[in-house]
């Protein structure tokens, strides 16, 4: 006989803990009545021509334009914003010549507010990654939506967790995720970079809300997941199946 203790044994578990179980719970439903839910009724956006069309050769050119397309996905008007392109200032190839491991967590863009407008600046080394150059954007895009448009303090003390979190709520969250951490090897070395203010686990859970509020149980765009979100996703999914959120 299975007891009701055995049979808790193998219940599903969160992949995040019980504080940030309550927090991304309570922040997906706040964004969701924040910007409306028929936004959770689109597609989620995928790393496929469909979404992204042309041709792309990492020029600032490029850039711009994938700013552009993001602003449409995000409902930001383009003409709000001044977009800056920083240039690249050559450390990552003198790391490589050196020959050592390199590791990063640097900001790869940036929103300030200049002249009454929101400026949206981004470090020219992530057209080398575009799925980074993707979550990059839309992050920054985010504070537009959140802190130009005055939804949120500035000084609130989880407001970049919470832009990460609204890149999932408009379907970019396969983006954020792929590129929360990477890990590279070449016949330089290796590295290994972190993207964002969320963890794989974070965002896999996160990912698991989305799909859960979409009423997905087994969503197909799961499939253009790293492996770790992925399985986050799926552990977070049985979870919310016999944990469903209150609200």
């Amino acid at each position: 006989m299975i007891t009701g203790g055995a049979m808790a044994l193998f219940s599903p578990k969160c992949p995040v803990g019980p504080d940030e179980r309550v927090w991304v719970e309570e922040s997906m439903a706040w964004l969701a009545a924040e910007f409306g839910r028929e936004v959770l009724r689109r597609a989620p956006v995928l790393p496929t021509a469909e979404f992204f069309p042309g041709p792309y050769r990492g020029s600032d050119e490029d850039i711009r334009s994938v700013v552009t397309r993001i602003c449409g996905y995000l409902d930001v008007a383009p003409d709000r914003l001044t977009i800056e392109i920083e240039p690249d200032d050559g450390e990552h190839v003198m790391v490589a010549d050196l020959n050592l491991a390199r590791r990063s967590r640097s900001a790869a863009g940036h929103y300030r507010r200049e002249n009454g407008r929101p400026v949206i600046a981004v470090d020219q080394r992530q057209a080398a990654r575009p799925v980074a150059l993707v979550a990059t954007i839309a992050h920054e895009l985010g504070h537009v939506r959140l802190l130009d448009e005055q939804r949120i303090p500035a000084d609130r003390r989880d407001h970049e967790p919470l832009t990460d979190l609204l890149t999932v709520h408009f379907g970019l969250g396969i983006f954020t995720a792929n590129s929360a951490f990477t890990f590279s090897q070449s016949s330089r070395g290796w590295s290994y970079s972190r993207l964002g203010y969320l963890s794989q686990r974070g965002l896999g859970y996160a990912l698991a809300c989305y799909a859960h509020l979409r009423g997905e149980t087994r969503p197909t765009w799961a499939a253009h997941l790293a492996t770790n979100p992925r399985a986050y996703l799926t552990q977070g999914l049985r979870y919310l199946g016999r944990n469903p959120p209150s609200r």
